[in-house]
C-alpha cells in the first residue's frame, strides 16, 4: 500500500476506518491515552443497546454520583464566600490517574459530603436557634417593658381600651371588666385586671410586612375583644430558611379566656408568628432574660466554631476541588466511551471502531504500544485498517492562526471529504475583501493596534469571560489580517480619518488664468510626464469632481476585484474534479462555465482596463460608457453606442454567440454521458454501479454514513458482520486477541463509492438546476460585488462627516476657548470614530465580505456534502464544557 500523502491545509486529510482489539484488563487506559492523544473518533458499536443495557453504566452511575458532591462542595464554597483554587492545564498538567485513585477519590468525597452535610445540619440548626433565642430575647424585653408601664400606670392601658371602646360596642366585656376595678388601687386593679379577671396574654414575634393583615384577621375573628401592643424590632434578623434578612416587630396580645387565647396562637401560627413565653411577675422575666443571654451566648460560641470548621474544611476542599472535577469528567469521559465498544466476554476482549488520520497511525500504533508495556502484559492491542464504502470525514488540520478563519468557513458548512479546502483562499480574499470596503489609514491604525494588543497579551486576555469580548479575542488574528490589508487600501485610497496625506508632489497643477476673478472654476492639469508613485493623488481631494472621479475608479475595481475573485473559484472547481477523477465535470461544467463566465464578465473586465490605458484627450475622443456598450451587447448585437476599439461590434457578437453555445454543453453533455457510460457498463455485462461483489466493514450497516464520538450513537448491528481480515497471526497476538481475529475475520471488501441507482430524469433536472443558477449568478453575482463600491464610499462619507461635524470647526478657533473646543471635540470625534466608523462599520464591512466569500466564491466550487471530524480528545471535551470553565484559570 503507498504511503499517504502528506497533511496540508489545502485539503482534508487522508483517513482510514480501524478496528482495535483491546485486552478487557487495559481498556480503561488505552481509551485514557487515545483521549490524550485526541485522533481517533469511535464508532458505537451498541446502538441496538440502550443507556441501561451497556456493559459500563454502573461504573458512569457511581462518576456521577461523585460529579453531584463535587457540585454541592462548590455550592458551599460560593455559599461560604470560600475562594475557588483554578485550575491552569496551560502551566499544569494532570496525570491519568488509576483505579484505586479514582475509588479512592470517590470514598473521600463520601467521607468529605458526609462531615460537610452534618457540619451543615448543625449550622443551620444552630443558626436557627440563634435567632430564635434572639427573637425571645427581644420579645421579653419589650413586653417586660409593656408590663412595667402596666404596672406602673394602669391608667394608660384604661385610657387606650377606653379608646377601643367608643370605636366598636363588640369588645364592651372585655372593657367592662377593667372599668369594674375603677375604685380599686392601682396594683389592685392589675392584679384584678390580669389575674382576677381570667384575662391572659400571648406574646411573639411576626414580620413587619404581615402587622397590617395579622391586626385585621385578629380584630374580625375575635370582634374586638382583645388588647394588642406592638413594637419594632430595630435591626433585621436572618430567616433560617431562606436566609434573608427580614424585619420584624414584636407583639403581645391580651384577651379573655383560654379558648381564645388558643385561637390567637393558631392565627399566629397560620401567619408565620414565632410565639414565646413571657413571665409578668418581674423577678422571673429578669431570671428569663438572664437565661436567655446565657444560652445565646453559649449558641453564639457553638455557631462560630462550627463555621470555623465548615471554612477550614471547604478551604482543604477549595484547593483540590478543580483538578478533582476535571478527573472526574474525564474518567465519565472515559467510560462513556467504552460502553461504544463491543464485548467478547468468552474471550475478554473489547473491540471498537472509529476513524483515525491515516498518516497518523504510527502514532496510535506506538500509543497502544505504550499501554501494554506499562501493564506488562503479553498479548498486545491490535488495530487494524479496514476498508469501506462509507465516506470518511472531513479533517482539516489548523493552528492559532488558521483556526478563526476554518471556523468561518465551518460555520457555513462542513467541506467534502478531500476537496479543496474553501478556508485556504478565505486567509486572504476576506480580509482583503473587507479592506476594499474599510480602507482609511487611520481607523485601520486603530485596529491594528487593538489587534496586536490581544495578541501581545494573548494569555491573559484568554481568561477574560465577557462573552463580546471573547468572541473578538477568538478573531484576533483575523482582525490584525483585516486591519493590516485596510493599512495597504487606506493609503491606496489616500483617506486618514477623510483627510488625505502628501506623502509625494501631486502630479496635477492648476491653470490659473490671467484674468482669475472670484467664483470662477479653475481646472487642473498635469505635470508633464511624472505620475504620483502610489495611490490617489492628494490633489483629488476637496475638487468639485472628487466624488466623481472616486466613483468611478471604486466602481470598476469591484467588478474587476469580483471577476478575479469568481474566476480562481471557478478554477478550483477544475483542480476538485481532477482530484476525484470526474472528468466529465471539467468537460461538462467547468470548461463551459468558464467560457461563458469570460465571454461576458471578463471581456467587461479587459475592456474596462483598455478603457483606463488609453489618453482619450491626446486622441481627441470622448471615452465610451461601458454600461450601455454591456446593454447593447445583449439587447442589439453589433450596435455600438460609442466604439471603444476597432472591430469591437465583430468581437462583441463572436463573444455572445460563444456564451449562448455553451448553454446546451452545460445542459446536455453531462446527463447524456453518464447515461451512455451507464448503458454501456450493462451492455458489456458488467457490474452495475450499485450491484457490490463483496461486502467491506461498513456495508449494511445503517443508512447514516457519519461517525459517532464521545457517546452519541448511531444505529449499528452486531460486530461480527462488520470487521475484515486480520494479517497476523494468533501466535503474534497472544491466545485471547488472536484467537479472536482468527475467528471472525473476513475477506476484505474492495474499495467503492456510494452511489444510487443511476435515474437519467434526475441526473438531468439536477442538470437544468445547474444550468439556470449558473447563468443568472453570473450576473447576480458580478453586480454583488459592487457592494465593495458603495461600502467604501459610505466608510469615506461617514468619515468626512464625523469630521466635519466634530473636530473640523474646533481647529479654526483660537486661544483658551480653542483649546478647550479641541479637547471636547476631539473626544468625541474619537469615540465616535471607534463606536461607528471601526466598530460598527467594521461589522458591516465584515458582514458583506463574509457573504461575498459563502455565496459568490463557494458556489462555485465547494460541495459542502462533508461531516466533520470529532474525535474523542480531552483537551476538546474540556473546552467545550461550560460546566468545567468556571473552575479553569
Amino acid at each position: 500500500m503507498a504511503p499517504a500523502a502528506r497533511d496540508t491545509p489545502f485539503r482534508s486529510a487522508d483517513m482510514s476506518m480501524v478496528q482495535l482489539y483491546i485486552s478487557n484488563e487495559i481498556g480503561r487506559e488505552v481509551v485514557n491515552a487515545l483521549g490524550e492523544v485526541g485522533l481517533v473518533q469511535f464508532r458505537d458499536l451498541n446502538g441496538d443497546l440502550n443507556a441501561f443495557q451497556r456493559a459500563f453504566t454502573q461504573e458512569i452511575r457511581r462518576l456521577d454520583n461523585v460529579e453531584r458532591q463535587l457540585r454541592y462542595f462548590a455550592a458551599q464554597m460560593e455559599k461560604a464566600g470560600v475562594p475557588l483554587r483554578k485550575l491552569d492545564l496551560d502551566s499544569e498538567s494532570l496525570a491519568a490517574p488509576s483505579t484505586a485513585e479514582i475509588d479512592g477519590l470517590a470514598e473521600r468525597c463520601q467521607s468529605l459530603e458526609h462531615r460537610v452535610f452534618q457540619l451543615n445540619d448543625s449550622y443551620e440548626t444552630l443558626k436557627k436557634r440563634e435567632v430564635e433565642l434572639t427573637e425571645w430575647r427581644w420579645v421579653l424585653r419589650e413586653a417586660g417593658g409593656f408590663f412595667d408601664r402596666a404596672h406602673g400606670n394602669v391608667e394608660e392601658i384604661r385610657a387606650s381600651t377606653d379608646g377601643g371602646a367608643d370605636d366598636l360596642d363588640d369588645d364592651a366585656p372585655l372593657l367592662n371588666d377593667v372599668e369594674q376595678s375603677g375604685g380599686q388601687s392601682a396594683g389592685d386593679r392589675q392584679q384584678a385586671s390580669f389575674g382576677g379577671m381570667n384575662i391572659g396574654f400571648v406574646a411573639g414575634v411576626i414580620a413587619r410586612d404581615r402587622v397590617g393583615a395579622f391586626e385585621r384577621i385578629l380584630w374580625r375573628t375575635l370582634r374586638g375583644n382583645l388588647y394588642m401592643n406592638q413594637s419594632e424590632i430595630p435591626e433585621p434578623l436572618v430567616d433560617p430558611s431562606t436566609n434573608e434578612r427580614v424585619h420584624k416587630n414584636v407583639f403581645v396580645i391580651f384577651a379573655h379566656g383560654s379558648e381564645i387565647l388558643a385561637k390567637i396562637r393558631k392565627i399566629s401560627e397560620s401567619m408565620s408568628a414565632e410565639v414565646y413565653s413571657v413571665d409578668e411577675n418581674s423577678d422571673l422575666r429578669r431570671d428569663q432574660i438572664h437565661e436567655v443571654n446565657a444560652r445565646l451566648s453559649d449558641v453564639q460560641n457553638v455557631l462560630r466554631n462550627t463555621q470555623t470548621t465548615l471554612d477550614a474544611e471547604l478551604e482543604q476542599i477549595a484547593r483540590s476541588l478543580s483538578a478533582w472535577m476535571v478527573l472526574i469528567n474525564k474518567e465519565k469521559a472515559v467510560y462513556n466511551t467504552l460502553n461504544l465498544f463491543s464485548y467478547d466476554r468468552a474471550r475478554r476482549t473489547l473491540i471498537a471502531e472509529g476513524w483515525c488520520p491515516t498518516n497518523d497511525l504510527p502514532l496510535i500504533r506506538t500509543t497502544l504500544q505504550d499501554v501494554t508495556n506499562r501493564a506488562g502484559l503479553a498479548v498486545p492491542s491490535i488495530i487494524n485498517e479496514i476498508r469501506t464504502n462509507k465516506k470518511p470525514p472531513t479533517y482539516l488540520k489548523t493552528n492559532k492562526f488558521t483556526e478563526g478563519f476554518q471556523t468561518i468557513v465551518n460555520a457555513y458548512g462542513t467541506a467534502t471529504y478531500q476537496e479543496v479546502n474553501p478556508a485556504l483562499p478565505v486567509i486572504v480574499t476576506f480580509p482583503f475583501l473587507f479592506a476594499v470596503m474599510f480602507g482609511d489609514f487611520g481607523h485601520a491604525t486603530i485596529m491594528l493596534t487593538a489587534a496586536l494588543a490581544m495578541i501581545y497579551w494573548e494569555k491573559p486576555l484568554k481568561k477574560v469571560t465577557f462573552e463580546l469580548f471573547a468572541m473578538v479575542y477568538y478573531g484576533r488574528y483575523i482582525a490584525l489580517v483585516m486591519a493590516v490589508f485596510s493599512v495597504f487600501t487606506g493609503l491606496v485610497y489616500n483617506d486618514v480619518f477623510s483627510k488625505s496625506m502628501t506623502l509625494f508632489p501631486s502630479a496635477w497643477e492648476w491653470d490659473v488664468p490671467p484674468n482669475f476673478r472670484e467664483g470662477m472654476t479653475v481646472s487642473a492639469k498635469l505635470k508633464g510626464s511624472y505620475r504620483y508613485p502610489f495611490g490617489l493623488d492628494w490633489m483629488w481631494h476637496g475638487t468639485e469632481n472628487d466624488l466623481l472621479f472616486s466613483n468611478s475608479y471604486k466602481m470598476k475595481m469591484s467588478i474587476i476585484l469580483g471577476w478575479a475573485h469568481m474566476t480562481y473559484s471557478l478554477c478550483f472547481s477544475y483542480i476538485n474534479a481532477r482530484h476525484f477523477k470526474k472528468t466529465i465535470d471539467i468537460w461538462g461544467n467547468f470548461v463551459p462555465g468558464m467560457i461563458f463566465f469570460q465571454s461576458i464578465f471578463g471581456y467587461l473586465v479587459m475592456c474596462i482596463i483598455y478603457k483606463w490605458s488609453v489618453d482619450w484627450l491626446a486622441v481627441g475622443q470622448s471615452p465610451p460608457g461601458l454600461l450601455n456598450m454591456l446593454i447593447y451587447m445583449f439587447l442589439q448585437p453589433g450596435t455600438l453606442d460609442m466604439r471603444l476599439y476597432k472591430g469591437q461590434e465583430y468581437v462583441q457578437v463572436i463573444l455572445l454567440l460563444l456564451a449562448f453555445a455553451q448553454v446546451p454543453i452545460l445542459l446536455f453533455l453531462k446527463p447524456l454521458y453518464l447515461r451512455w457510460e451507464h448503458n454501456r457498463a450493462r451492455g458489456h455485462g458488467y457490474r452495475g454501479i450499485n450491484e457490490r461483489s463483496h461486502v467491506s466493514a461498513l456495508d449494511g450497516d445503517d443508512d447514516d454514513s457519519h461517525g459517532i464520538s464521545n457517546g452519541n450513537g448511531n444505529s449499528n448491528n452486531g460486530h461480527a458482520r462488520r470487521v475484515s481480515h486480520l494479517s497476523m497471526d494468533s501466535s503474534d497476538a497472544g491466545e485471547g486477541v488472536g484467537m479472536l481475529a482468527q475467528d471472525i475475520g473476513g475477506g476484505g471488501g474492495d474499495d467503492e463509492d456510494e452511489h444510487e441507482e443511476f435515474e437519467f430524469s434526475e441526473v438531468m433536472i439536477h442538470q437544468v438546476i445547474h444550468t439556470i443558477e449558473f447563468c443568472l449568478n453570473c450576473v447576480s453575482h458580478t453586480a454583488s460585488y459592487l457592494r465593495l463600491w458603495a461600502l467604501s464610499l459610505a466608510h469615506q462619507q461617514l468619515s468626512a462627516v464625523l469630521w466635519s461635524m466634530t473636530l473640523g470647526p474646533a481647529l479654526k478657533m483660537r486661544g483658551v476657548t480653542g483649546v478647550i473646543a479641541i479637547v471636547i471635540t476631539f473626544t468625541m470625534f474619537f469615540s465616535l470614530s471607534v463606536i461607528i466608523l471601526i466598530v460598527m462599520e467594521g461589522v458591516s464591512a465584515m458582514l458583506h465580505s463574509l457573504r461575498l466569500a459563502w455565496v459568490e466564491s463557494f458556489s462555485k466550487f465547494a460541495e459542502f456534502g462533508g461531516w466533520p471530524f470529532a474525535p474523542f480528545s480531552f483537551k476538546q471535551q474540556i473546552e467545550d464544557s461550560e460546566e468545567l470553565k468556571e473552575y479553569l484559570g
